[in-house]
């Protein structure tokens, strides 16, 4: 199936970069249009969110297609954006964003598990 827009010329900074596209981000530096997908990727934390998505599913008892899958983990991707871009402040290297993706994982992490720190 051909994209929609695929008749539309690709313009210079339209291509938002792919995981394995995903540049260095030295310091002061974010590239132009990264995804979400994009910074948790760089900042190495996937894993971390991949276990917060599987609380949130464990907790809601599963899914069974891909909308009730999309149900419950479409909020936690919009809150953490909503977090890095009140967090973000220009000139952030690679190393000041994750502590901002591990930082809100964490703490919503601690959510399910009360008594552990």
């Amino acid at each position: 199936m051909e994209r929609p827009d695929a008749d539309k010329p690709e313009q210079q900074g339209d291509r938002t970069a792919a995981p394995e596209d995903v540049p260095e981000c030295p310091a002061g530096d974010i590239p132009r249009g990264m995804t979400l997908e994009g910074l948790v990727t760089m900042t190495g934390e996937m894993e971390h969110l991949n276990e917060l998505v599987l609380l949130h599913l464990e907790k809601a008892g599963g899914f069974t297609c891909t909308a009730s899958y999309l149900t419950i983990v479409t909020p936690i991707l919009d809150m953490l954006e909503v977090e890095i871009r009140f967090r973000y402040r220009e000139g952030m290297d690679r190393e000041e964003i994750k502590e901002i993706i591990a930082g809100w994982i964490a703490q919503e992490i601690s959510g399910f598990r009360p008594n552990k720190k």
